[in-house]
């Protein structure tokens, strides 16, 4: 018999990804949850004896799905699969009872080595038992159920993982943990643009830069937007001599765009197997309301496909808006990379 397998992840591309790096004869014992109190009332049904997991989820985190997991002693052994790549993220999950870790997007090998090294596989005999058992024979096709994959979400996930880039390489500089946000995906026109904006709920005022990209098929401008309260503390901590003052601002502006932007589109174009190239950064304004940094958009009459990421250190009063905003032109080069992706 073989293993059943429970992969739980709120993105229906990172779902597919999973199930097709899993080997052949095991694709017949796969169960899929969309979010982690869908796990736990599979797990708790006795369904499963491995899990793949992911951590970002909405209402319930891989986090806390393998807190009750531990709680409830359920009966299964979980593997992390996750864009959220920071060496504290995997410590914390080896602490909660994972015994590995897997970065996305998910390579075959790596599943199949991790799953040779537990004894859920060896090559040859999962394919031999599947004959034994008449499944090949009644010309049956183990096959994982079938996923559609909408364009939201295959913008979601991959934002995800160049997310988890952006966000590890911020951590190994500060030595900090980076809390992250599921990223949000809309088509909006230019004169909402705010209205897509978390921040803008608050009455905070926040100072801009924007940086444009382009690339074969794809071309748009990302944006960081960052509380006026976190320019302190962040120049503290990036340990620059005076704390205070515009100069001080511009400064910790430039340097945190460089380290997200450099980091997060250089996912993005692994991901779609292109190289963007960056623009100049420009401040849009300090001190300002959301409303009024944008108002450079609110002309322009294109939709514009629009990704936003926050982050927020832990522990500490620093919190920062990211958005990518890419051209309606660009839809038909993304539409087609997914076309190619979950074929």
């Amino acid at each position: 018999m073989t293993t059943r397998i429970l992969i739980c992840d709120d993105s229906a591309l990172a779902r597919k990804q999973m199930a097709k790096a899993l080997p052949e004869g095991l694709k017949t014992r796969i169960i899929y949850a969309a979010d982690g109190k869908e796990a736990l009332e599979i797990l708790r049904g006795h369904e499963a004896e491995l899990m793949f997991l992911d951590l970002n989820m909405p209402e319930m985190d891989g986090y806390q799905v393998l807190e009750i997991v531990r709680k409830e002693d359920l009966p299964v052994l979980t593997i992390v699969v996750s864009g959220d790549i920071q060496p504290e993220a995997r410590e914390r999950v080896r602490k909660l009872g994972a015994i590995d870790f897997i970065k996305k997007p998910t390579e075959p090998g790596t599943v199949v080595r991790l799953l040779d090294e537990y004894g859920f596989y060896r090559a040859g005999d999962v394919e031999d038992a599947a004959l034994n058992d008449g499944l090949l024979k009644n010309d049956i096709t183990p096959t994982a159920p079938e996923i559609s994959v909408p364009l939201s979400d295959y913008l979601q996930e991959i934002a995800n993982v160049a997310m988890g880039r952006s966000s590890d390489l911020l951590a190994r500089l500060l030595r900090v943990f980076v809390k992250q946000s599921i990223p949000k995906v809309a088509f909006i026109a230019n004169s909402e643009l705010h209205m897509a904006i978390s921040a803008a709920q608050h009455g905070d005022t926040y100072s801009a830069v924007c940086q444009g990209f382009t690339g074969a098929g794809i071309a748009g401008e990302a944006l960081l937007l960052f509380a006026d309260a976190s320019f302190r503390e962040m120049a503290e901590m990036l340990h620059y001599d005076s704390l205070d003052g515009d100069a001080v601002n511009i400064e910790v502006l430039m340097d945190m765009s460089s380290i997200l932007f450099g980091a997060f589109l250089k996912g993005i174009g692994d991901q779609l197997d292109l190289t963007l190239g960056l623009g100049h950064p420009t401040v849009l304004g300090q001190h300002r309301q959301i409303t009024e940094l944008l108002e450079h958009h609110s002309s322009r009459e294109e939709q514009l496909l629009c990704i936003e990421i926050s982050y927020a250190l832990e522990d500490r009063d620093i919190q920062c808006d990211m958005l990518v905003l890419l051209t309606e032109d660009s839809v038909p080069f993304l539409e087609q990379r997914l076309e190619y992706l979950v074929d």
